[in-house]
């Protein structure tokens, strides 16, 4: 292991290295990078375990959150949705990005996760708390879950025009009329924009604000420290490049009754 900025660091492989988070720590799991491209979620999987079934979906940028045996990877055509939430042990989840935001879920006394693709639409849309109130719904409780947010573009860098951020921070405050009314705070939603017609808007922290809102705590959150636009050597961006170009994150779930 190579450390990173706690609790971030990176696992090596003879291929490279992909990103992982503490708080996932008992579950098999990676963001991976662009070193990895082309490579796809069933090329991916023996780097996690091998004897896991593999599901992912045809990403669409809405709010639809899948159980996994209807979406299994070799699927034609792939179910189209945003999210998949495990039901039984042994499922690898994954969902590719660029800019937009890949979050992975974890139960960690039950042992279910959950991925999710989450740009500025499926996050106006409530894609990640979709995710994880199907996982409430199926047992878990929300102290037990753990959830990383991984390398995506940053709020400082993602210009967006005022209705973009005000739709997506309605997902906060419905009856929201000035997306600027998030500027404030030690980790604002939104900062200002040197364009009087924009402004800049963190994905992550909206994410970050739906999930204290189902009762998550800080503490049960982490955001990784990487910028998918500002770290060129890492990762792809379709905002810096105009090109289609993913890397994927995967997690596994695992048995129950892990505490």
């Amino acid at each position: 292991m190579i450390a990173d900025a706690n609790p971030w660091f990176w696992q090596a492989t003879a291929t490279g290295t992909y990103l992982r988070c503490q708080l996932l720590a008992d579950f098999e799991h990676g963001f991976f990078t662009r070193t990895f491209a082309p490579a796809e979620p069933h090329q991916l999987q023996p780097l996690l375990n091998p004897q896991a079934s593999v599901h992912r979906v045809k990403q669409v940028h809405g709010n639809k959150v899948l159980p996994a045996t209807i979406a299994p990877h070799s699927a034609s055509p792939l179910s189209e949705a945003d999210g998949l939430y495990s039901e039984a042990a042994g499922q690898s989840l994954w969902v590719c990005s660029a800019d937009c935001t890949p979050a992975l879920v974890a139960d960690l006394k039950q042992g279910s996760v959950a991925a999710v693709h989450a740009g500025w639409r499926g996050t106006a849309a409530g894609v990640l708390r979709i995710a994880v109130q199907q996982l409430l719904a199926q047992g878990s409780q929300p102290e037990d879950l753990r959830v990383a947010l991984g390398p995506a573009i940053a709020g400082e860098v993602y210009q967006v025009e005022p209705q973009v951020a005000l739709q997506t921070l309605q997902s906060l405050a419905p009856e929201l009329t000035d997306p600027q009314a998030f500027l404030t705070g030690s980790t604002p939603a939104v900062l200002p924009d040197s364009a009087a017609d924009r402004l800049r808007l963190d994905v992550r922290q909206v994410n970050r604000h739906q999930l204290l809102q189902l009762g998550l705590s800080d503490a049960q959150i982490s955001i990784a420290p990487h910028c998918t636009f500002q770290d060129e050597a890492h990762f792809f961006s379709y905002r810096r490049s105009n090109q289609r170009q993913v890397q994927w994150s995967g997690i596994v779930s695992q048995a129950g009754d892990r505490r």
